[in-house]
């Protein structure tokens, strides 16, 4: 019986591991596999050039032939190897392949001033998605405040008028046209 992790002398090791998209904190890794292999997964193993400690990448039940290294530091030597996993276990490593990670200052320089990047798109549509929110907050507050001052406004205007009229009426009701200014409770008789 074979475990995933024992090696396979008979399987062959991936071939044309390269290493494409280095950027300072990441890189994606590719390579082929021959045909008739039985692959079934795959398995990886990251160090900087001059640290002992690795970063074992795994991934089984998959046929991708490509895997994103990711929290890479900038400007920083790394070692790669692939192997393939098949149901009988897993090749033999990869040749190793060395690369180095670019320096924020690399990256600047080889971007062109109208070449847009996934991550700035990403970060613009979530600026966006920000904005409108805000938007939409601060357009609900001034219907509320407009809201408010009608509701004020309705009661201030409902007051006002109606004193007024009021105070017509009462002392149009008292008068008459033989004597405007009190009509018969006011006359002098």
């Amino acid at each position: 019986m074979f475990g995933l992790m024992g090696n396979n002398a008979d399987g062959d090791a991936p071939l044309n591991v390269t290493i494409r998209e280095v950027e300072v904190n990441s890189a994606v890794v590719t390579w082929e596999i021959l045909e008739g292999d039985p692959v079934i997964g795959f398995a990886i193993t990251q160090q900087k050039k001059d640290v002992r400690m690795l970063r074992f990448i795994q991934e089984v039940n998959t046929t991708t032939r490509s895997c994103a290294l990711w929290d890479l530091d900038e400007d920083t030597e790394y070692i790669v190897h692939v192997q393939s996993i098949s149901m009988g276990g897993s090749s033999p490593p990869s040749q190793p392949l060395l690369f180095r990670t670019l320096k924020e200052s690399e990256k600047m320089a080889s971007k062109s001033p109208d070449e847009v990047t996934m991550e700035e798109v990403g970060q613009a549509a979530q600026l966006r998605a920000g904005e409108l929110i805000i938007i939409v907050v601060v357009l609900v507050m001034w219907a509320g405040v407009i809201a408010l001052f009608c509701r004020q406004y309705d009661i201030i205007k409902d007051n006002e008028p109606n004193n007024n009229k009021d105070k017509a009426k009462n002392s149009s009701e008292c008068s008459t046209p033989e004597h405007p200014q009190g009509g018969l409770l006011r006359s002098n008789v």
